[in-house]
């Protein structure tokens, strides 16, 4: 069976429809219909089917628009009421998670991904009724300065700020967000834009803010002191409306991507500061996107309409931790001693623990005085340069009390270094044999004496005395042995052969130190005695032999 396909009609899929009609072939229909009245006429005389005549002419009387679709049904139209009431009871907030129970309650048996759309749906429909009313900022030189903090990361936090009207971003990192942390970075971005403005717009960061009433933010009593100080106003931003600081959040997130990324991670805080203000010089001298300037330049102008800095910068957060200079010119922190210069012994100065330095800083002037590592407990750190130079060898001088001694040490250094080495030797009778020295002065004069001791002294041969003691064997003892009578010695004793006499050694002058027999045999010959004088104490010439039995 053949069939015949009419020009006008197009062979689908479903079937055989009529084709699309052009403009010029729908002016003919409409006219055509005008003139005939009804459906078919027309259809026959422009060679195409009633049901498009009927069509085009209803798109026609309908403002050659398309008629609307009927509206399908869902099963989720018994609670979509519902939905759109809890929907605008909570300002477009509530989730779908939590309207699920309620919509099932209420009978929705549906699947929870099509109860999600209706969901949507409402809170779109909320909002395009309560739109938010944005509109672009218009800054004004030297008005407001945007501040906030970001998380980079590994413990690390960043801190940004940003000059309205010039575009100057201002970037450091830190370890926390503590209200001392940021009201230094403050103070230092102050000094670095070389001015103050008029208003500081922040978070309502935790750090800052001391309450909220009425929804008006009360700042803290140490915030209020800086602002006044510096003499600007604080301001805040609408609780979780991150859109109304956008300036500055697009700038924390431009921080992390461009500085964060390619250089994390950081060794420590000064390495990453380093970076910070490099990248901040970077990219304050190079044409801003939304500006079309260089923010460099603009500061250049919005200076002069800026508040100018205080002399001094005011102290931040909790007061600092003083300590006063001891007579070592020390000061101790953590049961260690840290040195300071000596100027400084009975004064009051501050310390402080920052970056894993300790900072010593005078209070009347605020100038750092000394830098140090921290040590362990019970360690020192000291710099030689706060004493005027390095650590001498330890001296003890002899300080003379008495007559001999005074007599004695007036000889001069030999007489000194001949008296220390003798006491360290350990002679017990050195306050007889300086009598005696001094009896040997009187008699020979003084610089015979001290050429006597000079050589003694020179070699560092300082004796213990007269006698040198044969050390007794470490085997033996000094107990007392029973007597034995001597009938029973003479049967048990054997005779020995007697030995032959052993040629005396004479001493090592370096291995025996120098006694006042050798300045004596020095002066008057190794058997002479020394004469009586007044003052001057005789002592007989002894034996060298100390074994008495």
């Amino acid at each position: 069976m053949i069939v015949t396909v009419s020009a006008s009609h197009e062979i689908t899929a479903q079937g055989v429809c009529p084709a699309m009609k052009s403009s010029g072939e729908v002016m003919d229909i409409i006219a055509a219909y005008r003139e005939v009245g009804t459906y078919r006429g027309a259809a026959e005389v422009c060679g195409t089917t009633h049901k498009t005549v009927k069509r085009i002419i209803e798109r026609a009387l309908a403002g050659d628009k398309a008629p609307g679709r009927k509206r399908r049904e869902h099963n989720f139209d018994a609670v979509a009421d519902l939905v759109a009431e809890k929907v605008k009871a909570t300002a477009g907030k509530i989730s779908a998670k939590r309207l699920l129970p309620l919509a099932q309650t209420a009978g929705y048996a549906g699947s929870a991904r099509n109860f999600r759309r209706l969901v949507a749906e409402a809170k779109k429909t909320w909002r395009r009724e309560h739109p938010r009313g944005r509109r672009p900022a218009v800054w004004t030189p030297g008005e407001m300065l945007v501040i906030d903090w970001g998380d980079a990361g590994g413990g690390l936090h960043v801190f940004c700020a940003v000059l309205a009207w010039s575009r100057i971003r201002f970037v450091r990192f830190a370890d926390n967000e503590r209200a001392e942390t940021t009201l230094a970075f403050l103070a230092e971005c102050f000094e670095e834009l070389g001015g103050v403005p008029k208003v500081v717009l922040a978070d309502r960061m935790g750090c800052l803010k001391g309450g909220v009433a009425a929804n008006k933010v009360i700042p803290t009593a140490d915030y209020v002191r800086f602002a006044t100080h510096y003499a600007f106003r604080p301001d805040w931003c609408e609780a979780a409306d991150p859109e109304s600081k956008g300036i500055v959040e697009n700038l924390v997130g431009y921080a992390k991507r461009d500085l964060v990324v390619p250089l994390a991670p950081f060794d420590d805080l000064t390495v990453a500061n380093v970076a910070a203000r490099q990248w901040c010089a970077e990219v304050n001298t190079v044409v801003h996107s939304e500006i079309c300037a260089v923010p460099a330049e603009r500061l250049e102008a919005e200076r002069d309409v800026l508040n100018a800095l205080p002399s001094l910068r005011p102290a931040v957060g909790r007061p600092p931790i003083t300590r006063k200079v001891d007579k070592l010119s020390c000061v101790r922190f953590a049961s260690a001693r840290y040195s300071v210069p000596i100027r400084l012994v009975g004064a009051r100065v501050a310390v402080v623990e920052t970056e894993g330095h300790l900072l010593i800083m005078d209070l009347a002037t605020g100038e750092i005085v000394a830098d140090h590592v921290p040590v362990p407990p019970g360690e020192a750190s000291v710099t030689d340069e706060h004493y005027g130079g390095p650590r001498p060898a330890p001296r003890r001088a002899a300080r003379p009390r008495i007559e001999t001694e005074k007599a004695f040490l007036a000889l001069g250094p030999v007489a000194e270094t001949f008296l220390t080495g003798s006491a360290a030797s350990g002679n017990t009778r050195l306050s007889a044999d300086l009598a005696e020295l001094a009896a040997l002065r009187a008699a020979h004069g003084e610089q015979a004496v001290a050429g006597a001791v000079a050589p003694g002294a020179d070699a560092g041969r300082c004796g213990a005395g007269t006698h040198r003691q044969r050390p007794r064997h470490p085997g033996r003892t000094a107990r007392h042995r029973p007597r034995r009578d001597a009938q029973s010695r003479l049967g048990q004793r054997r005779r020995r052969p007697p030995r032959p006499p052993r040629p005396r050694r004479r001493p090592h002058p370096a291995r025996h130190p120098m006694t006042k027999s050798d300045i004596r045999g020095s002066l008057l010959g190794p058997d002479a005695r020394v004469p009586h004088t007044e003052g001057s104490i005789q002592t007989p010439t002894r034996s060298r032999c100390c074994f008495h039995r």
